[in-house]
C-alpha cells in the first residue's frame, strides 16, 4: 500500500527514516497523468533501490501564462492506483502553497544548457523545473533519482545543476518509452483528436529517415536536420524546432562522428509535442 503524504516535512522524514533503515532511495518526480513511460521509470527505480517515491506535483512554475496550466491532466486517483499495483512506497502530492508559501521568491538557474532548443521557446520553463526539483532533491536527500529522456534537455540540465551544487543524488535516464507505431509517449498525447494522433506520426518518421541515414553512413548536421524536418513539418500545424546538435552541449559545433542529437518540437491544435534521438546511441525510434 503506498503511502500518501502532503506536506513537505512528511516527505523529508520518510526518506529519512528509510536510509536510517538501511534502504536506497529511489525517486521518481512527476506531474501526474502517469502513463507507462512513468510506470517504467518506477521498474527501473525498484531495479536500484528499495524505497520508492514517486512525487505528483503540477508545477506552476514551469508553466507561462498562456500555456495549458488548468488544462494540464490531473488524475490523481487512477495514478494512486498505478502507483499501488508497482509497489512504490511512497507519494509525496503537495499543494503549491506548501511548495511555494507565501513570500517564496528563490529561484535556481543554469545558464549555458537552458539557453537552446526548449529555452528558445520557452524561456522560463527551465528554471522552474530547476527549482522545484532542487527542493525536492533537498527533501529527499541522498537518492537515485530517475528521469525520462523524451525530456532530454531536462534531463542533462538536472544532471549539470546536480554535479555543480554538490547534490547527492545520481540522475538516471531512461528511454523514451513508445506506443505501437513509434510516437513517444506523453501526458498531453490525450489532447490529440484521432486526425491530430494520425499527423503526429510525422515526427517519428522525420526520426526514422534521420536514423536510418545516420546507420547508411550519412554524419552531415544539416542533411540529418533536414531529413526530419522533411516530414515533420508538412505534417503539423507548426515547426518550433528541428535541430542536429552535440548531445552534452546542446550546440550545433563541432560535430561528432560518434553521437548526434535530433529534437523535435511542433505543435497540432493547442498541442505541442516534443520528440528526440540520439543518433549513435539510441535504438531506432
Amino acid at each position: 500500500m503506498s503511502r500518501v503524504v502532503r506536506k513537505p516535512a512528511e516527505f523529508r522524514r520518510a526518506c529519512e527514516d528509510a536510509r536510517a533503515a538501511q534502504r536506497r532511495v529511489g525517486l521518481v518526480p512527476t506531474m501526474g497523468a502517469l502513463h507507462r513511460g512513468h510506470f517504467s521509470l518506477i521498474d527501473e527505480a525498484k531495479a536500484r533501490a528499495d524505497f520508492i517515491a514517486v512525487t505528483i506535483f503540477v508545477n506552476p512554475l514551469q508553466f507561462a501564462p498562456e500555456e495549458d496550466l488548468e488544462q494540464y491532466p490531473r488524475t490523481f486517483e487512477s495514478d494512486l492506483d498505478g502507483c499501488r499495483e508497482r509497489g512504490v512506497d511512497l507519494v509525496f502530492a503537495p499543494a503549491p502553497n506548501t511548495m511555494y508559501p507565501t513570500g517564496f521568491q528563490t529561484s535556481v538557474s543554469v545558464k549555458e544548457l537552458a539557453k537552446p532548443l526548449e529555452g528558445g521557446f520557452r524561456p522560463s520553463h527551465f528554471d522552474g523545473v530547476t527549482t522545484v526539483v532542487t527542493k525536492l532533491f533537498n527533501l529527499a536527500g541522498r537518492c537515485t533519482a530517475l528521469f525520462g529522456r523524451k525530456d532530454y534537455q531536462q534531463w542533462k540540465i538536472l544532471t549539470r545543476m546536480a554535479l555543480d551544487l554538490d547534490m547527492p543524488i545520481e540522475l538516471v535516464g531512461c528511454p523514451i518509452i513508445r506506443e505501437a507505431d513509434g510516437l513517444a509517449l506523453s501526458s498531453r498525447n490525450r489532447y490529440l483528436s484521432a486526425s491530430e494522433r494520425q499527423r503526429a506520426l510525422g515526427v517519428v518518421s522525420g526520426l526514422r529517415d534521420a536514423f536510418d541515414a545516420w546507420e547508411r553512413g550519412e554524419r552531415d548536421p544539416d542533411a540529418l536536420r533536414s531529413l526530419t524536418e522533411k516530414s515533420v513539418r508538412p505534417a503539423f500545424d507548426h515547426l518550433d524546432y528541428v535541430a542536429a546538435v552535440d548531445p552534452e552541449t546542446l550546440t550545433a559545433s563541432p560535430p561528432s562522428p560518434d553521437r548526434l542529437l535530433i529534437a523535435v518540437a511542433a505543435q497540432l491544435g493547442s498541442t505541442r509535442l516534443i520528440d528526440n534521438v540520439v543518433l549513435g546511441e539510441d535504438p531506432r525510434p
